[in-house]
């Protein structure tokens, strides 16, 4: 790979090179001008691997999980070099879906009937072509849980299915109800704080494929429902590892960050307005139980809990609902291995809420914090449309784990 370092000389260059060869007149013609472009590109450069592009830092609970990462995962020791015109979070964030490609993904799809009668949406990616594990039986298997209205189809989602594809393991995309274009049966969606889904996916896919080791990996939302249920099963839980990426750790900060106003209107307006379609979708079985009029008028994610979330799980108020879907209260009960990555710049997660101190008390936990990144965003590379830094992190921790998984035995 290509070190920024290299790409700002070989950019430089080029540069020089057009100025020169190009321009024959006027002020880069008597080269004042370029003498200027040239001195801010240095500064530029400078400021750049000054500045902005650092190693991550890494919270373990127990020196041998630390050890483990060390050992098994160079990408936490290395430097992560964002993107270097579109560093600041908000533009990584925004630029995201629009500059990474999206593999294409042949996926067989399966409905499952949860016990409500509700039905949820699995998505599977078999790999049968796979050399590494050529029996279906035993080849390791990844769970993947989109973000708050992700789909399979989201482009960090298809990244990942690549990356174990490429290391010859399976995938199954988990859909909250209703986001995936199956009907709403019952009138009931997700949150992050209810983990009943979630349950009945594990258990479904454990006995589909009862001997093949899987684990798990959570986006965002994703990530916040996944650290919920490991923290409320605690030993029960039989996953082999799971992977963080993004979450929101306490949603009382995340909200509060994101009703700034410049966060407001770049993001929270957008996300509360991609629920309300949601809803409206599935009016016909929604009305029947919420007032889905006041529901669509909330101008905020907030809001939109309040007149809906809350309500529809029983909760005595948003405040509650709040408390409960805050995964920083149940880190001390996670029993199986957890890396969780987060950029300290990610407006969604705000960085005096991660859970360092907790992370400190488990052994069985490790926070990733890079100074960059945004939200899902990680970008890195001159253009960065294939791989990012969560990319390489999700590459070599999911292979970390289910090729030398007896590192991670008794990680007290």
């Amino acid at each position: 790979m290509i070190s920024p370092e290299l790409n700002f000389n070989l950019f430089t260059s080029d540069l020089s090179h057009y100025f020169k060869n190009q321009v024959k007149v006027g002020l880069f013609g008597s080269g004042v001008g370029l003498s200027v472009v040239l001195g801010f590109s240095a500064a530029y450069a400078c400021y750049y691997l000054l500045s902005v592009a650092k190693k991550p830092i890494l919270i373990a609970g127990g020196k041998k999980f630390h050890q483990f990462l060390r050992d098994k995962c160079p990408v936490v020791s290395e430097t992560y070099y964002p993107t270097f015109w579109c560093w600041e979070s908000r533009v990584q964030t925004l630029l995201r879906p629009f500059v990474t490609a999206k593999p294409w993904v042949n996926y067989r799809n399966e409905l499952i009937t949860a016990p409500d009668g509700g039905q949820i949406s699995l998505d599977w990616f078999d790999n049968d072509d796979s050399a590494s594990h050529p029996d279906q039986s035993t080849r390791p298997t990844v769970l993947l849980l989109p973000g708050l209205t992700g789909t399979s189809r989201e482009s960090y989602i298809l990244h990942m299915v690549q990356q174990s594809r490429d290391l010859g393991y399976r995938c199954v995309v988990f859909n909250n109800r209703g986001v995936s274009g199956e009907k709403l049966l019952t009138p009931r969606t997700y949150c992050a704080a209810n983990t009943e889904d979630l349950e009945v996916v594990i258990e479904h896919v454990q006995r589909t494929i009862d001997k093949a080791p899987l684990m798990a990996a959570g986006v965002s939302m994703g990530g916040m429902m996944l650290a919920n249920y490991l923290g409320r099963k605690g030993s029960e839980v039989r996953l082999k590892g799971v992977v963080v990426f993004s979450a929101g750790w306490d949603v009382f900060e995340c909200t509060a960050s994101l009703e700034k106003p410049l966060d407001r209107f770049l993001f929270n307006s957008y996300l509360t307005s991609c629920l309300q379609a949601s809803v409206d979708r599935h009016r016909t079985v929604l009305e029947k139980k919420y007032d889905i009029d006041h529901v669509m008028k909330a101008k905020t994610i907030r809001e939109f809990d309040e007149r809906f979330t809350s309500i529809m799980f029983g909760y005595p108020s948003n405040d509650d609902y709040y408390r409960d879907a805050s995964p920083i209260h149940k880190i001390k009960s996670v029993q199986v291995p957890m890396l969780c990555l987060n950029a300290a710049d990610d407006v969604f997660s705000p960085n005096h809420a991660f859970p360092v101190e907790a992370v400190k008390q488990n052994p069985n936990v490790a926070l990733l914090i890079t100074c960059h990144g945004g939200h899902i965003g990680f970008l890195e590379g001159l253009w960065p449309r294939q791989s990012t830094y969560m990319d390489r992190v999700f590459h070599q921790f999911t292979s970390a784990v289910f090729e030398n998984g007896s590192g991670l035995d008794d990680l007290h």
